[in-house]
């Protein structure tokens, strides 16, 4: 039983450094998100009250809805971790509670043995009545030894109780701490509901010609082109996949189970279900792999020889920079983005196909004939 203690309270030491840099990378980023989601707060404020803005505002609203998605995606993801931390707490202190008994019924046994030697004064009876100087000394070690025993299971008996402390408190902290974030995640839900509202109000309001420059993924796209410009110089003579070339055909879409809404030049916009793999239409090497520190998306470029492939809007990514991938390889999971169009929360990607020489636009419609 003793061993067993020594092991929780060893475990008690080290599984705090095991989670703390997946819960201090998680508070990060909900500290992230509800700076930023203050910061356009500030903004909407403003565009409410230039009424003539109507496109403003709705990619203001656009953008803190899809910013209030992420935080509340993370506050569920602390709870669940919160909610495992508390199962975890509360087996400690069961295991605990009952090593602690059993510390407390050994002690009393022996304050028992040992009141009733000094009462009887058993002891000196013991040491006194031996036969010869060797088993006298024999008998001085015994008691020295059971001496010793009765104080290592004191001991063992106040750290087991500090222990139980320490994870009844641990247990209490982390039971306030999900309370709090429950009220925080409800508050969340509401002003979305609240902001879609007003973003779908002020849409109806908008001309054809607005909503038409609303839905647009050019911003999106921008972004992908300035990161391929960097990338090509850095694929120069890359050999993995460079089987790929410019009539190349007949590839599966990258979205498990995905269609495409909208193709543009090298640019396809694919939806797909809640939780859909991104796959790599071809053999290749990760070649960059970026995060948004805002909305904590992710952004994947592949090489195929000097072509590159990109995916925008990956919730979660399973490769690493420097990873050669096959054909169809599963590199991450879709995540949710706002339709600035009808302010819904759609789970979409933005593929795009680049060509070694920026001057050629690729079509991505003729990758998946």
């Amino acid at each position: 039983m003793r061993r067993i203690v020594t092991l929780i309270l060893l475990a008690l030491v080290a599984l705090p450094s095991l989670k703390a840099q997946s819960e201090d990378a998680l508070r990060k980023t909900i500290n992230n998100l509800e700076a930023s989601i203050e910061k356009e707060e500030k903004e909407l404020s403003k565009l409410k009250k230039n009424k003539s803005s109507k496109k403003k505002l709705v990619n203001s609203l656009a953008r803190q809805i899809e910013k209030r998605n992420a935080l509340i995606a993370a506050r569920d993801k602390q709870i669940k971790q919160l909610g495992q931390d508390i199962k975890d707490a509360e087996k400690r202190v069961g295991e605990l509670s009952e090593e602690l008994t059993a510390a407390e019924v050994s002690c009393q046994r022996m304050a028992r043995e040992a009141y009733r030697n000094y009462r009887h004064n058993s002891t000196l009876a013991y040491i006194f009545s031996s036969s010869t100087a060797l088993d006298f000394a024999h008998r001085i070690a015994s008691l020295r030894s059971a001496t010793i025993a009765r104080k290592q299971q004191i001991a063992h008996l106040t750290q087991t109780r500090e222990a139980v402390q320490k994870e009844r408190q641990s247990l209490t902290a982390k039971r306030e701490e999900v309370a709090v974030a429950k009220q925080k995640l409800d508050k969340q839900r509401k002003k979305m509901r609240e902001e879609r509202d007003l973003a779908k109000a002020t849409i109806r309001q908008m001309t054809k010609k607005e909503k038409s420059v609303q839905a647009s993924m050019a911003e999106h796209e921008k972004r992908l082109n300035e990161a391929i410009a960097e990338l090509r110089k850095l694929t120069k003579g890359n050999k993995s996949g460079n089987s790929f070339s410019s009539t190349t055909k007949g590839l599966k879409l990258p979205v498990t189970g995905g269609r495409v809404v909208r193709y543009n030049a090298n640019t396809a916009e694919i939806v797909g279900s809640k939780g859909a793999g991104i796959s790599a239409i071809y053999e290749g090497k990760i070649v960059r792999i970026s995060r948004n520190k805002i909305n904590n998306k992710y952004d994947v470029y592949i090489a195929h020889g000097e072509y590159i492939s990109s995916y925008a809007n990956l919730s979660e990514v399973c490769v690493k920079k420097g990873d050669n991938v096959v054909k169809n390889q599963k590199i991450g999971t879709i995540a949710s983005m706002v339709n600035p169009a009808t302010m819904d929360l759609e789970y979409k990607i933005l593929f795009a196909i680049h060509s070694p020489n920026p001057k050629v636009t690729m079509k991505a419609s003729n990758l998946f004939k």
